[in-house]
């Protein structure tokens, strides 16, 4: 692992500095030019696509914040949890502004290349934000049968 980057240290930085006080210049700092992400809805196959991501979310809501935890690190691989939390005040998601306060956990798996996240994949707690927000309604708990 000589030569990999701690990702204890590192993801945690990385959504502190670009997600929760919006610095876009760090995305050139923590992410690879190529860097790609597999999110719910469509794959981002750059910097670029990504930092357009952040700015819709920051914009939909104004107090965003994620938590990270729980990292663990083998080789390049990492995964962590993310706990997002924010009040949805713009439409920068593509549905009008609820004022209704959000707090999801997200699973998170990524690869590290030199010291730059190289690829990404979570759920990103979108179903529970969204039934949060009231755009999808919440499922009804199952009934017993029987």
């Amino acid at each position: 692992m000589a030569g990999t980057p701690d990702a204890k240290e590192l993801i945690p930085r990385l959504f502190e500095e670009v997600v929760n006080q919006g610095r876009e210049e760090a995305i050139d700092e923590y992410f690879d030019p190529d860097f790609t992400d597999h999110g719910p809805g469509v794959d981002l196959h750059s910097r670029e696509e990504f930092r357009a991501v952040i700015k819709a979310w920051r914009s939909s809501f104004t107090d965003l914040r994620c938590e990270v935890s729980n990292v663990i690190q083998e080789g390049e691989l990492a995964a962590w949890l993310v706990r997002t939390t924010g009040v949805h005040t713009g439409d920068g998601l593509g549905f009008p502004a609820t004022g209704k306060r959000i707090d999801t956990l997200s699973a998170n798996i990524g690869r590290i290349r030199n010291g730059k996240a190289v690829e990404h994949w979570s759920e990103q707690g979108m179903l529970q934000m969204l039934q949060q927000v009231g755009v999808v309604p919440h499922m009804a708990p199952p009934q017993p049968v029987g």
